[in-house]
């Protein structure tokens, strides 16, 4: 065994002349496993939040999203689309034709945007789980086309989920010369009907922008050819790797389309809350840093206890790097013992959150949960535990280096 490390065990353990020592070695160990315990709780937490965006951000998001890398449409007869559709990961497929246009409803007029899909979208996606109302889910019959708006949209349109009038679409002309004398002639009108149905997916992008509605209306609305679509949406087996089979579908496709996943889908959600995440980690690092100065205090009068000791030690051949390194791990002791301390606490106060969820949001239905939601993540375990064992060491190895030269 390392002599080092064996006289640095027994002085962990042994009684010291001065208590003091013990109550401050005491006070490190703790301030060292309520911080290890902060961290993981709180990065928990970001992970529970995270889980809620998944469940209620992605109900209209398939788990792969194909778009044209130029332009806003492409042909969905390519072989390539056809080599993609036949993947054997693939479990369904659908197509939509979506495009921004004016809708109007008793005199009032908004931007959204037109969504139209095909049968297999409800299929596809998680959608039927965010539609409220006493309609069914039908888009167009052999005379009307009808609509499936946000909720959010429906509030500013004041028209009611079962919309007695016409909702009127407005879309500009894409070709063809701008009449400026008949105005209106650069919009081509068309009407959709109630389905008595609408959406709420907690997201305003598409609460109060997204009207869902059926492929041939969208198509005719924007003026769009046969076979010409703006995403294509593949549902992954069950069992099957979304990653992978987003890989082969690029490699398929090649740099002519984007193909994105939830997570890239919902990029700019994804990354605030990574980036809050991070920004959390980085400033309990820093309380972490001030918790382990308690143990530099106990090492450095531990080092003054021991100097006759230590100095019996060089009489004896130790080296000075050797007698700086009992304390070197010392330190690293402590600092061990608080980590293990504080991923234990940790865990077990967000077993308990998951379990009786005693830290509430509120006490209206404002949130979408009750409690904060816990979700623990081994990555961010082992990334606590490391960080608490590097931060202990930065924190003593030169305070320690410098005292052993001092006063030995």
């Amino acid at each position: 065994m390392n002599l080092s490390l064996f006289i640095a065990k027994r002085y962990i353990f042994s009684r010291k002349r001065h208590q003091v020592i013990n109550i401050i070695s005491g006070v490190a160990v703790a301030g060292v496993a309520l911080a290890a315990a902060a961290m993981i709780c709180t990065l928990s937490v970001f992970n529970g939040f995270l889980g809620i965006v998944e469940e209620q951000f992605t109900a209209i998001d398939p788990d792969i999203r194909i778009v044209s890398a130029q332009g806003k449409s492409f042909n969905k007869e390519l072989e390539s689309i056809g080599q993609v559709a036949a993947l054997p990961a693939v479990d369904m497929v659908s197509y939509s034709v979506e495009d921004v246009a004016m809708v109007q409803y008793g005199g009032r007029q908004v931007m959204a945007t037109i969504k139209g899909v095909d049968d297999n979208f409800g299929r596809l996606t998680n959608f039927g789980n965010a539609l409220y109302g006493n309609g069914q889910f039908l888009l167009e019959d052999e005379i009307n086309s009808y609509a499936i708006m946000g909720a959010e949209l429906m509030q500013q349109l004041n028209c009611g989920i079962y919309f007695t009038a016409p909702l009127e679409v407005f879309a500009p002309n894409r070709k063809g010369n701008v009449n400026l004398t008949v105005p209106a002639n650069n919009f081509k009108k068309d009407v959709l009907l109630s389905s008595g149905l609408v959406f709420v997916v907690n997201q305003p992008k598409y609460d109060a922008g997204y009207i869902i509605t059926s492929e041939s209306f969208a198509r005719k609305i924007f003026r769009r050819m046969p076979g010409e679509v703006t995403s294509m949406a593949l549902k992954v087996k069950e069992g099957e790797s979304v990653s992978d089979t987003k890989d082969m579908v690029a490699t398929i496709l090649g740099d002519n389309f984007v193909v994105q996943d939830r997570y890239e889908q919902q990029r700019d959600v994804y990354k605030v809350m990574q980036i809050e995440k991070l920004i959390s980690y980085i400033f309990l690092s820093f309380i972490l840093l001030v918790a382990c100065f308690n143990i530099i205090g106990s090492l450095s009068m531990l080092i003054i206890e021991k100097r006759d000791n230590m100095n019996t030690l060089r009489s004896l051949g130790a080296e000075n790097s050797a007698i700086a390194n009992v304390f070197v791990f010392e330190g690293c002791i402590i600092s061990a013992v608080g980590a293990v301390l504080g991923v234990l606490l940790g865990l077990i106060l967000c077993l308990l959150q998951q379990e009786y969820g005693f830290i509430s949001l509120g006490n209206g239905d404002d949130f979408v949960a009750d409690s904060y939601p816990v979700a623990v993540n081994l990555l961010d375990v082992a990334v606590v535990f490391v960080t608490v064992l590097a931060v202990g060491f930065m924190a003593v190895w030169l305070p320690v280096k410098a005292l052993t030269r001092k006063f030995i």
